[in-house]
């Protein structure tokens, strides 16, 4: 059941603020953080899928990496 509300809330965040923030335009990997977060909750469960979402989103900065990173 959490599961699917974390799933729901990126869902909702790449639909209703990411647009506004430059969606799919800025982002330095592919798949986006948004999706790589959502794809890892999904794969390994809502507390270790939250935190290779986090430690993804804080990789993803000037001098970071950059390009196709899939969830492992």
């Amino acid at each position: 059941m959490l599961k699917k509300i974390a799933i729901y809330m990126v869902h909702l965040y790449q639909h209703a603020i990411s647009p506004f923030i430059g969606g799919k335009n800025v982002c330095r990997f592919t798949p986006s953080c948004s999706e790589y977060t959502k794809q890892s909750i999904e794969k390994y469960g809502i507390i270790r899928g939250t935190y290779m979402g986090i430690k993804r989103i804080c990789r993803c900065r000037p001098g970071g990496g950059f390009g196709y990173d899939p969830v492992p």
